[in-house]
């Protein structure tokens, strides 16, 4: 039986999916002009909640899980590492400056859509 935090996982998937696929296709382009931070934090946090659904995916012996948690942490190493930067803890190679605003699009999509995922493999 689906579980409440199963369609949220969906919704905060598709919201996350649809800020990376709509500048990238023309529309809603004022996404574009959002802070670089905003958009790492955004990362960041996404790659977190990806985690812990991929931890669920795979207690439920679903081999999806594995594909979602290798996802989350590329996404949450993406994510924090610039992040730790702006605090001051690391190297100046943390700071990811060859990441632009269409591989942050890309990356939402793919986290958006390993989101949507876990709703349904959560729970098989």
């Amino acid at each position: 039986m689906m579980q409440m935090r199963d369609w949220i996982s969906g919704a905060v998937g598709a919201v996350i999916f649809l800020l990376g696929l709509m500048p990238m296709l023309g529309y809603l382009t004022f996404l574009n002009d959002l802070p670089a931070t905003l958009m790492i934090w955004i990362v960041a946090g996404a790659g977190l909640y990806l985690a812990v659904d991929s931890i669920i995916e795979i207690t439920n012996s679903n081999i999806v899980g594995w594909w979602s948690f290798g996802v989350a942490i590329a996404v949450l190493i993406i994510g924090l590492f610039p992040l730790l930067h702006s605090f001051g803890i690391g190297p100046s190679w943390f700071e990811f400056n060859w990441l632009n605003r269409t591989a942050y699009n890309i990356i939402f999509i793919i986290e958006g859509f390993f989101l949507m995922i876990a709703t349904f493999a959560m729970e098989l």
